[in-house]
C-alpha cells in the first residue's frame, strides 16, 4: 500500500482580491486542509476518533468565524471569536495527538499546527482589543 499525497500549503492565502488581509478565506483554507490531511491519516481504532475531533474542531473555527462576522450585536461577536479561539486550540491538541499516533505525519501536522497556533493568537489578540474598546 503507498502512502497517500499530503498537501499541506507552506503559506496559506492570506488576502483577498484586493490584497487586503481575510480571515474568512485563512479559517477556510485551514478547514479545507484539516479534511485533505484527515483524509490520510489511517483509519486504526486509535485514530478514528483522532480524525473525527480533528476534523470537527478544525473545519469549525472557520464556520465559527462567519458567524462571527454576521453577529447581530458585540455580545454576540465576542461569544463567536471566544468559540473560534477555544476551537484553535482545539485543534492544536488533537494535531499533537495524531502526530504521536502516526509518526510518519509528524512533519505535516507540526505544519498545521503552526497555522492552528497563529488562528489561536489572532483570535486571542481580537478578544483582548474587543475588551479594550467594550
Amino acid at each position: 500500500m503507498t502512502k497517500p499525497e499530503i498537501r499541506i500549503n507552506d503559506e496559506i492565502r492570506m488576502t483577498n482580491e484586493t490584497g487586503k488581509f481575510d480571515l474568512e478565506e485563512r479559517t477556510a483554507c485551514f478547514g479545507e486542509q484539516i479534511i485533505g490531511f484527515a483524509k490520510c491519516i489511517r483509519p486504526t481504532p486509535v485514530n478514528a476518533p483522532l480524525i473525527s475531533q480533528l476534523v470537527r474542531a478544525g473545519t469549525s473555527i472557520g464556520a465559527n468565524y462567519c458567524e462571527a462576522d454576521d453577529a447581530c450585536s458585540k455580545k454576540d461577536f465576542r461569544h463567536k471569536i471566544g468559540i473560534c479561539k477555544n476551537e484553535s486550540k482545539e485543534t492544536k491538541h488533537w494535531l499533537r495527538m495524531v502526530a504521536a499516533a502516526e509518526d510518519e505525519l509528524r512533519s505535516d501536522a507540526r505544519k498545521l499546527w503552526q497555522e492552528a497556533k497563529e488562528l489561536n493568537l489572532i483570535f486571542g489578540a481580537i478578544l483582548r482589543k474587543r475588551e479594550r474598546v467594550a
